[in-house]
């Protein structure tokens, strides 16, 4: 047996032993309410060993590698639960501070992280850059020893109870727009942060606005070359990215009970893809991200249809229509993997840049 195979028959052995102490099964963003059910199961993997696979020993991982990380984010996916806390604190914040930072940043929050100390959210998009992330205009000004952030970012999972954000920022106003942005470490609970819960049509909570007036930082909050902070970024969601066997046994498990062919072809034909992939994210990710987004929205719609007009007033049917839609922008909107998938896969002209 490879070590591979003994290491996924372990992990297995693991989960179905642990399985009844974990949270329900949230996905990459632990909700609000289950933060507390989530730091308790990060711990109890972290002191099973469970957790930061290929991370290195001195940060509290295991030193091993991405591949055994791959085994147990399918093991989970099978398990039906959460591979870790949230996806911003393990792999967003993790991988970017493992690629980027200081020793002495490395040494401040990896470990304190995979223990489940602390939780991160994510400062990328605003009101006027989401798709268009580059356009951002929270800027970072300089002054002495610390960096004044002022802005605004919306669609913020975690705000409310994270303890540390990753943000992005405009530290050069002259510069070309992805060139004068730089990387920071935010400390949430600093003066000067705002966050104020976005109502959602589900009539759920689930992200927030974050108002930055005058909220002062140390210098070494940046993370990575001042003004360098777009490609810093870009590796982050290419993290992001990487997950393409968990979400592919999660797709199984979406379609496996579908009784309309049409909508279970589409499933089985989107999990091919995804076994094709691989374990390594390139711009076919784009493919996958939309057409499961997509998929997603026609099952909710048709299990509405389903359940009839008297489940549209409350319940599962009612919520899946409502939520769907937001699936066409999380993530990467459904516009943008167009333009992805025509410009880099097909060889299309670029779309015109004004």
């Amino acid at each position: 047996m490879s070590d591979l195979e003994t290491f996924r028959a372990d992990v297995s052995a693991w989960l179905r032993a642990n399985t009844q102490h974990a949270p329900r099964n949230y996905g990459a963003i632990v909700p609000p309410e289950l933060v507390e059910e989530g730091t308790a199961w990060q711990r109890r993997l972290y002191d099973a060993g469970m957790t930061g696979f290929h991370w290195p020993t001195e940060h509290g991982g295991k030193g091993l590698s991405a591949a055994h990380t791959g085994v147990w984010l399918e093991e989970a996916a099978l398990a039906d639960v959460p591979p870790f806390l949230n996806m911003v604190s393990i792999v967003l914040m993790g991988e970017t501070v493992m690629a980027h930072g200081t020793d002495e940043q490395k040494a401040d929050h990896l470990h304190r992280t995979l223990r489940g100390e602390r939780v991160w959210c994510q400062l990328f998009s605003e009101p006027g850059a989401g798709s268009d992330l580059a356009s951002l205009a929270t800027r970072a000004e300089r002054d002495g020893d610390e960096w004044v952030l002022n802005g605004q970012k919306v669609w913020c999972s975690n705000g409310r109870v994270a303890d540390y954000g990753i943000c992005l920022a405009r530290t050069d106003a002259d510069a070309p727009k992805h060139k004068g942005i730089s990387f920071f470490l935010v400390d949430m609970q600093i003066p000067g942060i705002e966050l104020r819960p976005i109502r959602q049509m589900t009539g759920g909570s689930e992200f927030d606005e974050v108002f930055f007036t005058d909220a002062r930082i140390p210098a070494d909050a940046l993370l990575g070359p001042l003004h360098g902070g777009w490609g810093v970024a870009m590796g982050t969601l290419t993290n992001e990215r990487g997950h393409i066997g968990a979400s592919v046994i999660s797709l199984g498990r979406r379609v496996a009970d579908l009784t309309d062919v049409s909508l279970y072809a589409r499933g089985r034909a989107l999990q091919a893809l995804g076994q094709r992939q691989g374990p390594q994210a390139t711009t076919a990710a784009s493919l996958l991200k939309l057409g499961i987004t997509e998929l997603f929205f026609d099952i909710a719609v048709a299990r509405a249809d389903e359940a009839g007009a008297h489940a549209m007033l409350d319940g599962d049917a009612a919520l899946g229509v409502l939520g769907a839609p937001g699936g066409r922008i999380a993530g990467g909107s459904s516009q943008v993997q167009r333009n992805i998938i025509g410009e880099m896969l097909l060889g299309l002209p670029k779309e015109p840049r004004i």
